[in-house]
């Protein structure tokens, strides 16, 4: 019973992780320098490696490091996302004939 708890959690994880690491690489990188974040290289990279923890755990069943991937995970999606969202981009809330 409770290894299918832990691959829930590692199910999920990996496609918050893979969420986030899809999200940092389409944000431009000035937004996170507007915004004073760290740099995009290094979300990149963190979302990277926590995607690939939380995969190995899903394929594994063990994760011992998927604590370390899932707080990186959770740093960017609460923190940097929503600071960097709104920068750059300007098209982001329009609709397909403008602005909602």
């Amino acid at each position: 019973m409770f290894y299918w708890i832990w691959q829930l959690i590692y199910l999920v994880t990996f496609v918050a992780s893979l969420y986030a690491l899809i999200e940092a690489v389409r944000t431009p990188a000035q937004a996170f320098e507007v915004m004073d974040k760290q740099t995009k290289k290094l979300w990149v990279i963190l979302t990277s490696v926590a995607t690939g923890l939380s995969l190995l755990a899903v394929l594994s069943g063990t994760g011992m490091f998927v604590i370390l991937g899932l707080v990186a995970t959770l740093i960017f999606l609460l923190d940097v996302r929503p600071a960097v969202k709104g920068v750059g981009g300007g098209n982001q809330n329009n609709g397909p004939y403008g602005p909602w």
